[in-house]
């Protein structure tokens, strides 16, 4: 079964606790928060994703006890920055409340994105280009900044510099 038509089939398919748990977030009803059930990411399909929050919540079964594939998938997912929650069907079902708490929490404070390098970490480095008319331009590679561009001096034309018949 295609991954898609798999998770169509998991949507009509919810167990109990997961229908409890949806009935609580699905319609931005947990605080206004938006969460997407049984949601194809990458290779795998989650119960519950909040993309905002980069926030996976799965709602386990005696099935999950220790699976090696669950660690592999949370694994995965860790990898593609999100965080993985795992709740027992039995704790869905007795302590919802406290299930939702720890929901929210985890919406109200997603993980940081990674720090960047201090500047004298990040490598400056001489970069040359030939180009076809044999003129070589020189520069000095700077860090990018955060909307992509580059910080710093243009590229120089040096007169020094050869030509690829060996002119200056």
């Amino acid at each position: 079964m295609e991954q898609r038509e798999f998770a169509k089939h998991l949507r009509r398919h919810m167990t109990e606790s997961e229908n409890r748990l949806w009935r609580h977030l699905r319609a931005h009803r947990l605080n206004g928060e938006k969460f997407r059930r049984q949601q194809p990411i990458g290779p795998y399909v989650v119960d519950f994703a909040h993309f905002g929050a980069r926030l996976i919540v799965e709602a386990d079964g005696g099935q999950h006890n220790d699976a090696p594939h669950d660690e592999q998938r949370d694994n995965w997912l860790r990898a593609q920055g999100f965080t993985v929650l795992r709740f027992w069907n039995n704790e869905i079902m007795g302590n919802l409340e406290g299930v939702l708490a720890t929901i929210m929490h985890a919406v109200a404070n997603p993980p940081s994105p990674p720090t960047p390098l201090p500047q004298g970490e990040r490598g400056e480095k001489r970069a040359s280009v030939q180009h076809s008319d044999g003129e070589k331009l020189v520069t000095d590679t700077k860090p990018l900044s955060p909307c992509g561009r580059g910080v710093g001096e243009r590229g120089k034309k040096h007169s020094s510099t050869q030509h690829s018949d060996g002119s200056k």
